[in-house]
């Protein structure tokens, strides 16, 4: 593992990770980006939502949202919107349950459900011609990314070739008890919400759903014991999140990956930054930046973000794509 420098400084404005996290949620528009849906089946007859940006390119970015995000999201639209405008197609996938419809089975999304992920690059290569397949993945979806990556060791499609990553809690348990801590009141309290509202939606399409108390959980890993964990075959939220964090695969990842989370991300525990003597494996670079909060890493002029430009310069400089856009010192 090598651990990078890194360049990013968030603008004076964004005096912490609060507000490098919230502003850019609640304010960030994105305008240019005018997907195509398509629907594929899952091999247990559900359906995943794609919504491509084609510009005729023989290179793809693969891009994966965070936990009760979509294809919509400002971050996602801005990642699109800069590989489209460096000339790489770009497909933002929406999770079980996230395009706006509810999905057809007993069960959603999760932080371990690679078998979607799997799935859907199985039927993009099987159906395109592209010479590379690249991921990029935020948050729950890097996790998602990384566990896939490791679990795929040498059977990964060989037109997977790099894989960026940002704000990602590799390291479920400790993450869950980070957000759960009153200071991030604001962000657990959102989520649950649309978690909660997910159930109930489910719940009358199968009545077998078990509501009763529901309006009674109060915080992130209650909701898992009760409804993510055994809906999804764990035995429990401790079982879910040992068994899916990233930090267990990123020593079998055999593509070159970047992992970049902010110190002042306030989603992150102190797990989610190892260092280059706790993982042995050269594919895969970490970066810390004091800022960027979660999911955020604004700029000071132009409408898209660090993140963006840092993943197109990984991609490009290792799936070979075209020469890097930025001259930096660094992988």
């Amino acid at each position: 593992m090598v651990v990078l420098d890194s360049t990013y400084k968030a603008p004076k404005l964004f005096i912490n990770g609060h507000l490098e996290t919230i502003l850019p949620a609640l304010f960030r528009k994105i305008s240019g980006v005018n997907y195509e849906r398509e629907r594929i089946t899952t091999p247990d007859d559900d359906f995943l939502d794609l919504d491509w940006s084609r510009v005729g390119s023989d290179h793809l970015v693969i891009v994966s949202h965070g936990l009760e995000g979509n294809s919509t999201r400002a971050y996602m639209k801005g990642m699109v919107k800069l590989f489209n405008e460096n000339g790489i197609d770009a497909l933002a996938w929406n999770f079980r349950g996230c395009s706006e419809e509810m999905n057809r089975q007993l069960r959603f999304y999760h932080s371990g459900a690679t078998e979607d992920l799997r799935h859907l690059i199985e039927t993009v290569a099987a159906n395109n011609s592209y010479q590379t397949i690249n991921l990029v993945g935020f948050s729950l979806g890097g996790n998602l990314t990384l566990k896939f990556l490791g679990e795929e060791k040498t059977n990964l499609n060989s037109a997977v070739r790099s894989a960026a990553v940002f704000s990602v809690p590799i390291d479920l348990a400790a993450s869950c008890k980070v957000i759960s801590e009153p200071q991030n009141f604001l962000y657990s309290n959102r989520f649950l919400r649309n978690l909660k509202r997910k159930i109930r939606t489910k719940s009358k399409q199968m009545p077998g759903l078990n509501t009763n108390g529901l309006g009674k959980i109060s915080n992130l890993k209650d909701f898992d014991d009760r409804y993510t964990a055994p809906l999804h075959g764990f035995k429990d939220a401790e079982q879910y999140y040992d068994a899916c964090s990233a930090k267990h695969f990123i020593g079998d990842i055999v593509i070159p990956t970047l992992l970049v989370n902010a110190r002042n991300d306030p989603f992150l525990s102190a797990s989610c930054y190892p260092e280059g003597n706790t993982v042995e494996n050269s594919n895969f670079y970490a970066e810390y930046p004091e800022t960027g909060g979660h999911v955020g890493f604004p700029r000071k002029v132009g409408r898209l973000y660090w993140a963006e430009h840092r993943a197109l310069e990984f991609v490009k400089k290792y799936a070979e794509v075209s020469p890097p856009a930025i001259n930096r010192n660094s992988p």
